[in-house]
């Protein structure tokens, strides 16, 4: 069990390693349970609370003696035996420039151990380090090198250890519940430690005297109360002002949105800012409505200046609008290849002849000119298809048919919504 301690000299119980994520420490805190599978709750506290110093030192100290008690004796051991072991090789060796090698590498080895095993046994290490510093300066003479050359390499230092403190008691269990609840930043995390710090008294018993217990329900009960409070205040407030925003930016009232986002501010410090994860999203939602009221004015900006050069253009092309809306039924007889008759036919030739070219010619405004084309469109495509129905109908040709049925389907086009869009 590491303990993350706080500025103010609190401390809380980390089952296992905690984790620091940007300016927050996450970790497990063990609230209740058993002694070997304790109930756990993960909790985020603010990394400006916690004394990093006595905290880093205090895990530093926990892995020191949780290796010390596992693994640390066995792989030192390993260590003494294999740097024997190069020491007799080196003492036999008859290559002395081999040999030198050896000691150097055995000696970098030695010097990096203790580092990487928390600085166990860290000045047995520092010992047989000075042994072979007189084992590799004597191969040096031996091999007539007369330059002094020992490498050295810093050992870690002893670890500055912390005694470690035993398992919290239920009590204390209780305790640094509500000390994380009163650290913590998340108002859902708060709610949840508060309740979980309510069941822990309630499964004291009588662990924990009546009158301390009773004390002990009353504080938490309060605090949960009192937070549900000002949830609900600030749920009100929320809802009032995104109503006001979004009210103003649905006609366009850019300043009075820009007023709304100005009074969130005041109504947070009137609450006692107790919830700034909650204005922040209001703020952000609020900017954004802000935007789309900006960008509404704007358009309805453009389309007054656009408004008399759009009437003109409906007025002009009105007629022939009419026109291909009085051939819908005429132009679905030639897709369903049922009609219509040879003279209702000849007038509609007559009709469209010439009316693609007309339209064309019109002096259309820029932002309608994708709906213009569509139109030229359309009606290119009822003449074709009333031409290759009426040559069908002269030459009793039924594949002529198909291809004017084809020619009907494809203008079908809802123009009079694609104005009214733009309109």
């Amino acid at each position: 069990m590491f303990r993350i301690f706080l500025r103010d000299g609190h401390s809380i119980v980390s089952f296992g390693e905690f984790a620091r994520v940007d300016d927050e420490v996450v970790f497990a805190m063990p609230v209740g349970g058993l002694a070997d599978a304790p109930r756990l709750h993960v909790v985020s506290l603010p990394a400006s609370a916690i004394d990093w110093a006595r905290t880093d030192r205090y895990a530093a100290s926990v892995r020191y003696e949780q290796y010390a008690e596992t693994r640390g004796e066995a792989d030192f051991q390993q260590l003494s035996t294999d740097i024997a072991r190069v020491l007799n090789e080196v003492a036999q060796a008859t290559d002395k420039q081999a040999a030198l090698r050896s000691a150097e590498q055995a000696r970098r080895t030695l010097a990096d151990w203790p580092e990487a095993h928390h600085g166990y046994r860290e000045s047995d290490v520092r010992e047989v380090v000075s042994l072979l510093d007189e084992a590799i300066s004597e191969l040096r003479a031996q091999a007539g090198l007369s330059d002094f050359a020992v490498a050295l390499v810093a050992t870690a230092p002893q670890p500055e250890l912390e005694p470690l403190l035993p398992a919290p008691t239920l009590r204390e269990e209780i305790d640094q519940t509500l000390t994380a609840a009163r650290f913590t930043g998340h108002v859902a995390d708060r709610l949840a430690l508060l309740q979980e710090a309510l069941s822990l008294v309630n499964e004291a018993g009588p662990s924990i005297e009546a009158r301390e217990s009773a004390g002990l329900r009353r504080r938490v009960l309060t605090q949960i109360h009192d937070e549900t409070v000002v949830d609900q205040r600030y749920q009100v407030v929320v809802r009032r002002l995104l109503d006001a925003a979004n009210k103003a930016a649905g006609d366009a009232r850019v300043a009075e949105v820009e007023r709304v986002l100005n009074t969130v501010p005041k109504e947070d410090a009137r609450l006692g800012r107790r919830r700034p994860e909650v204005i922040q999203a209001l703020h952000v939602s609020i900017q954004e409505t802000l935007e789309n009221a900006r960008h509404l004015r704007l358009l309805r900006d453009q389309w007054a200046v656009r408004r008399s050069s759009y009437r003109l253009y409906e007025r002009t092309i009105g007629a022939e609008l009419v026109q291909l809306v009085k051939m819908q039924p005429a132009l679905e007889a030639i897709r369903r290849l049922d009609g219509p008759s040879p003279t209702v036919l000849q007038g509609l030739r007559g009709r469209l002849d010439g009316g693609a070219d007309r339209l064309l010619r019109l002096a259309v405004p820029d932002y309608v000119r994708a709906t213009h084309e569509l139109l030229v469109s359309a009606w290119r495509f009822a003449q074709t298809a009333v031409d290759a129905r009426y040559d069908a109908v002269a030459s009793g040709n039924v594949s002529v048919a198909w291809q004017a049925s084809s020619s009907a389907a494809s203008h079908r086009l809802d123009l009079p919504r694609d104005l009214g869009r733009i309109g």
